[in-house]
């Protein structure tokens, strides 16, 4: 009964896919913005500082991507070995 409880309420594994959820919806959400953006430059701007708007934009999406990643799993600690038992011979 227990085993099943924490297979199903597994915190590492549920925090570790919404992060990687929330990271992928961030990055497209800000590849969208940056579309958008380069296309409403079209005809006002020169097309480098179009492309360095869009580059920085798509740049913000990828850090914020990875930093989901990275620290939704920090909360975890590696495994502890018990320490060693003294025998009395």
């Amino acid at each position: 009964m227990i085993s099943a409880v924490v297979l199903f309420l597994n915190l590492a594994l549920i925090s570790s896919t919404v992060a990687a959820v929330l990271g992928l919806v961030f990055f497209f959400t800000l590849a969208a913005v940056a579309f958008i953006a380069y296309k409403m430059m079209r005809k006002t701007v020169k097309m480098a500082v179009r492309m360095t708007i869009v580059v920085v934009i798509l740049l913000i999406a990828l850090v914020g991507s990875v930093a989901f990643l990275m620290f939704a799993g920090s909360g975890k600690s590696s495994p502890t070995k018990p320490a060693p038992t003294r025998t009395n011979r």
